[in-house]
């Protein structure tokens, strides 16, 4: 009996999971619509973002949201580079933590407001190294955060581009999730995380994980970011 309990509740916490995600798609999807467009700043295109996620149900985001920009793509996200105005042509990101009902969501996308083909292909690459990436993942879902980190940057190459950031992912669940205090390595994707993935949390339920990837065309000194849920949907 205590098997299936668990088991109902590990597939209640991943709905959950998964219900959060799918509301952040509903508000990127306006996002797309509604706010992007050159000639704001990307403070303002901030601001007007937290309204709209608030017209959400939106009241926390668990990490800071960061809209970079031309250039400002290439800075990772620990850097708060200047405010910039969104040129005509630009590439950006837009990443958010928005936080529905208790549970976290972490999405990202990237957008080409101009016609420029490289940027698009930059865009374009995004989604298929990700799904590279998962099923690589999926099929040795115990692999350590290291293994993972080394795969996201083996994929991205063969993809013709730099892997962009000293992370590829991190866990993620009912907010706020699972800390330890100074860790910046076994909660992450990342070199040094020899943990496997499928190690239980603190709690002793099963960790979920986000998968980002961040691509770089340095010869053109443009990034671009793509994340979402790895280990549910």
């Amino acid at each position: 009996m205590s098997q299936t309990s668990t088991s109902l509740e590990e597939d209640e916490r991943a709905a959950y999971l998964l219900d959060a995600q799918d509301k952040a798609i509903q508000l990127f999807n306006e996002i797309e619509r509604d706010l992007l467009r050159p000639g704001v700043s990307e403070k303002q295109l901030s601001e007007e973002i937290y309204e709209l996620a608030k017209r959400h149900g939106v009241r926390t985001h668990w990490h800071k949201r960061v809209i970079r920009s031309g250039p400002n793509t290439l800075k990772p996200f620990a850097e708060n580079p200047p405010d910039r105005i969104i040129q005509p042509d630009d590439i950006l990101y837009v990443d958010l933590g928005p936080v529905f009902e208790a549970w976290e969501a972490d999405f990202g996308r990237t957008f080409v407001l101009g016609d420029d083909p490289h940027k698009k292909q930059l865009r374009d690459s995004l989604e298929p190294v990700w799904n590279t990436v998962k099923s690589r993942y999926l099929e040795n879902p115990g692999m350590t955060g290291e293994e993972l980190y080394e795969i996201s940057c083996e994929v991205a190459k063969e993809a013709g581009w730099d892997f962009g950031a000293e992370i590829a992912g991190h866990i993620v669940g009912s907010f706020p999730h699972e800390r330890i205090p100074k860790d910046k390595t076994t909660l992450y994707i990342t070199r040094g995380n020899t943990q496997s993935m499928g190690y239980l949390g603190k709690d002793g339920k099963r960790r979920h994980w986000i998968l980002e990837i961040h691509l770089h065309d340095k010869a053109r000194q443009n990034g671009a970011f793509y994340e979402q849920l790895l280990t549910v949907g």
